[in-house]
């Protein structure tokens, strides 16, 4: 079966999900932060760094 969508409408969709779960995730840990869950904050901090710089290595022309 062919794929109607070409690879770099595919890398798009990836990325745009990618920033709207990372969104969501820092949402959560905003207020996980404000529940003094502060250690837990931090490590999802960490992640979402990872996230940040493997974000940049999808270059969507």
């Amino acid at each position: 079966m062919a794929s109607e969508y070409s690879l770099m409408d595919v890398l798009e969709r990836f990325y745009q999900n990618q920033l709207a779960l990372e969104e969501a995730v820092m949402e959560l840990t905003l207020w996980a932060e404000q529940q003094n869950a502060l250690e837990m904050g931090n490590n999802v901090r960490g992640a979402l760094h990872t996230i940040g710089e493997s974000a940049g290595h999808i270059v969507v022309v």
